[in-house]
C-alpha cells in the first residue's frame, strides 16, 4: 500500500483533521506536507489562533509522514514552540521531515509556516512503530 493510500484511509476516519480543513499537498514515506486555513472559530480570547490549532496541524503531519512507511505508528512524545502569532485567515503549511528511523522509533521535525513563508511554529515528535502493518 502506498503512502498516499495509507493517508487516504487515515483521513477517512480522522474527523478532527477534517474539521481543521486539512488538505494533503504531498506525502511519501517519512514526509508530509499539509495545508489549512485558520477560521474565526479557531481563535482564542486574544484574537489569535489557539495554540492547539498549529499543534494539531503539525501532529497530523507527523502521523501521515510516519505511517507512510506502511507500519502503523503512534506518537509517544511531542513538543512545539510557538514562534509567531497566527491570525484568522492565515494559510498554514506544515512540512514533516523524518530525522531518524529505527525498527521501533521514528523521530520527526515539523515546521509550520504562514502564507508569507514565515516560520510560526516548530514541532518535534517521536513515534512508536507498532508491529502492525497497513496491508
Amino acid at each position: 500500500m502506498s503512502a498516499e493510500e495509507i493517508v487516504g484511509k487515515m483521513m477517512e476516519k480522522d474527523a478532527f483533521s477534517q474539521w481543521l480543513g486539512i488538505e494533503v499537498m504531498a506525502v511519501k514515506p517519512g514526509f508530509a506536507q499539509l495545508k489549512m486555513k485558520v477560521r474565526s472559530d479557531m481563535v482564542n480570547g486574544f484574537d489569535i489562533a489557539h495554540g492547539g490549532i498549529s499543534f494539531s496541524l503539525a501532529d497530523s503531519a507527523l502521523a501521515f509522514a510516519s505511517n507512510g512507511h506502511g507500519q502503523i505508528s503512534v506518537s509517544t512524545q511531542t513538543a512545539i514552540q510557538h514562534l509567531e502569532p497566527i491570525h484568522k485567515g492565515d494559510s498554514l503549511i506544515a512540512v514533516a521531515d523524518e530525522i531518524k528511523l529505527s525498527n521501533k522509533l521514528g523521530h520527526y521535525r515539523v515546521t509550520v509556516r504562514n502564507q508569507d513563508e514565515k516560520l510560526v511554529a516548530d514541532f518535534q515528535g517521536v513515534v512508536y512503530r507498532t508491529p502492525k502493518s497497513w496491508t
